[in-house]
C-alpha cells in the first residue's frame, strides 16, 4: 500500500477535500492519505507546480500523487505520468510538465466514462487508488507520447548577473525565488554582490532566518535550495509590495582584470 498525497486548489472553505478523501477512503479503507497543500490559488497552475516539486522527492519511491489544480476546464484530459520513481494523477494542464525537467517515463491518458462536475472525486481518487494497490500503470488507460507542455520561469545568467523572480509567496509572506543556491555560488566564486528586489538593495545573505531583528529583512537560501526573501515576524509580500513573478537581480562585482 503506497502512500497518496494530495494538492489541491479547494481551499478549505467547502466540503470539497472532505469528498475527495471520502471516495478515497471509501475505495480503500486502509489508504494512507498526506495533505500537501490546499491552500493553492485558484487555478494557479505554476504555484501548484512548484509546492508540489518541493516536497515530492522527500517521500518514499512509490507514493502517489493526487494533482488537482485547474482540474475542472472544459474538455479536459486526464493523466497519470510515472516520474522518478513516483506517480502523479491530475490534469493534463501542463502542471505536470513543470514538475522536471526530465519527462517522465510513462504518460497515460486515463479513461473516462460519463461527464462529472467533480473530476477529482469521480475520475482522479479512483486511479490514485488503483495505482496505491498496485496497479499497473498501463492498465488504468491508453498510452500517449506527450503531455501539455509549460514553459517554466528561467534565470537569466552572466558572469555579472542573475536574474530571476519570485514564484511562490508562503503563508508567512515570504518570497520565494527560482534563484538556487547552486547557481549563485557558482557564479560568484568569491565575488561581492549587490542582491536587488523592489527599491531595496542587499550587500549580505543570513544563513538563520533570526539572525536578523524584529520587523528586519533576511535573504537566505532555504532548506530547499532557494533564495528567499522575509521580515522577520512581518509579511515582506505586503510590506514590500513584491509578490509573484516580482523580478529580482543578483549583480556582481568583480576586478575589471
Amino acid at each position: 500500500m503506497s502512500i497518496i498525497t494530495f494538492t489541491s486548489d479547494f481551499g478549505m472553505k467547502d466540503y470539497y477535500v472532505a469528498a475527495v478523501k471520502a471516495k478515497l477512503y471509501s475505495l480503500d479503507a486502509n489508504t494512507q492519505i498526506v495533505d500537501i497543500s490546499h491552500s493553492i490559488e485558484a487555478f494557479n497552475i505554476a504555484q501548484g507546480s512548484f509546492v508540489v516539486k518541493s516536497v515530492y522527492q522527500d517521500f518514499p519511491v512509490g507514493t502517489v500523487h493526487l494533482v488537482a489544480v485547474d482540474a475542472q476546464s472544459p474538455n479536459q484530459k486526464y493523466i497519470a505520468v510515472s516520474l522518478k520513481g513516483h506517480y502523479f494523477v491530475g490534469a493534463d494542464n501542463g502542471l505536470l510538465s513543470l514538475l522536471s525537467e526530465q519527462g517522465p517515463e510513462e504518460i497515460i491518458e486515463l479513461d473516462t466514462h460519463d461527464p462529472t462536475t467533480f473530476t477529482t472525486k469521480e475520475i482522479l481518487a479512483p486511479a490514485a487508488i488503483s495505482l496505491s494497490q498496485g496497479t499497473a500503470i498501463q492498465k488504468l488507460g491508453s498510452l500517449v507520447s506527450e503531455l501539455e507542455r509549460r514553459l517554466p520561469r528561467m534565470l537569466k545568467t552572466t558572469r555579472k548577473q542573475i536574474v530571476g523572480h519570485v514564484v511562490h509567496v508562503d503563508h508567512y509572506g515570504n518570497l520565494i525565488t527560482n534563484i538556487d543556491q547552486s547557481t549563485f555560488e557558482h557564479l560568484q566564486k568569491g565575488a561581492s554582490f549587490k542582491l536587488r528586489f523592489g527599491r531595496e538593495v542587499a550587500t549580505y545573505l543570513q544563513q538563520h532566518y533570526h539572525e536578523v531583528e524584529y520587523g528586519e529583512v533576511f535573504l537566505l537560501f532555504n532548506s530547499a535550495g532557494w533564495l528567499e526573501i522575509g521580515i522577520n515576524q512581518g509579511n515582506a509580500h505586503e510590506l514590500l509590495g513584491l509578490g509573484y513573478d516580482s523580478p529580482i537581480m543578483i549583480q556582481f562585482e568583480r576586478d575589471s582584470g
